[in-house]
């Protein structure tokens, strides 16, 4: 037994005046009891209590012991008490992909701060895999497939993506009608740092993955550089819709092959215990689901 339960075991034997009555108090063996008071004993060096067959008391100082003990646990209970119902406070911090910040965490993040206004939010742009651990992340928000994963995973959704290229570039190459067509263009190459590759265009065909690896002229590994590299004509790009809808409704980008889907992306929420969450994780992860299932990202 350690030493908090020792401290509480003689608390209740010293009230009850019996070894006996304090067991079925506390649901343990006699004989459990009496070795933590002969252990406490033996640590203080002192006799804490005096025993006969029909009474047990408390020596005189056992009865210093006994007072401490209970200040100390009142204390300590006190402690627990108000951090579990504390207001969430301290600094949060968030990694996530900054284009799905802006459009879909931003616009909404004023209500959570405004209830929650001790919490510093912390937004990081990445799509590594970070070990959130080591670097001190409370949740990372990631956008496609994972890879396996001993944090804890909530789907948050999924985003729809398309396929576009700008008007000058479909006017030199020409518009691709179906698939086949494919093998006279080029794509913007786009190496994903999480997932270590260059990444192929991909459509769904009759329930059906289909990868196509197009030459490109241009390789990048960030999203705002792989948009703007398509709206300079370097070739074709798959990105989620909801980051493009200016750029389609100005014509500076132009969707193609629309009768052949994108696979959508899943959305997810990560962070590292499902028992140890902070406070100010806890009302994060709660409010950021809730989010999404308001304002679905289909």
């Amino acid at each position: 037994m350690d030493k908090l339960n020792a401290m509480s075991a003689f608390i209740h034997v010293v009230e009850q005046q019996s070894f006996t009555k304090a067991a079925q108090i506390l649901n343990l063996p006699r004989s459990t009891l009496t070795d933590a008071i002969k252990q406490l004993e033996t640590q203080l060096n002192t006799r804490l209590l005096f025993r006969t067959t029909r009474q047990v008391r408390p020596t005189d100082e056992g009865q210093i012991y006994y007072e401490r003990c209970k200040y100390i646990l009142s204390y300590i209970n006190e402690s627990d008490h108000d951090f579990l119902h504390a207001k969430p406070q301290g600094t949060l911090k968030i990694e996530v992909h900054g284009i799905f910040a802006s459009h879909f965490i931003l616009p909404k993040l004023r209500d959570f701060l405004s209830e929650f206004p001790q919490i510093q939010l912390q937004l990081t742009e990445s799509d590594r895999y970070v070990d959130v651990i080591k670097e001190g992340i409370d949740c990372v928000i990631r956008i496609g497939q994972l890879n396996n994963s001993e944090l804890i995973v909530r789907h948050l959704g999924n985003i729809q993506q398309v396929t576009l290229a700008s008007p000058q570039y479909l006017q030199q190459y020409g518009i691709p009608h179906h698939l086949d067509a494919l093998k006279s263009h080029v794509m913007v190459g786009f190496y994903s740092t999480a997932r270590q590759k260059n990444l192929p265009l991909e459509f769904m065909v009759e329930g059906e993955l289909k990868n196509y690896d197009l030459p490109f002229m241009i390789q990048v590994n960030g999203a705002h550089t792989y948009s703007a590299a398509a709206k300079q004509h370097f070739g074709l790009i798959q990105v989620p819709r909801y980051g493009h809808v200016d750029e389609l409704e100005k014509g500076v980008l132009c969707e193609v092959l629309s009768h052949y889907p994108v696979p959508s992306l899943p959305v997810s929420l990560l962070y590292p215990s499902k028992t140890l969450v902070s406070p100010r994780q806890k009302v994060f992860i709660e409010w950021i689901v809730q989010l999404f299932k308001r304002y679905p990202l289909g």
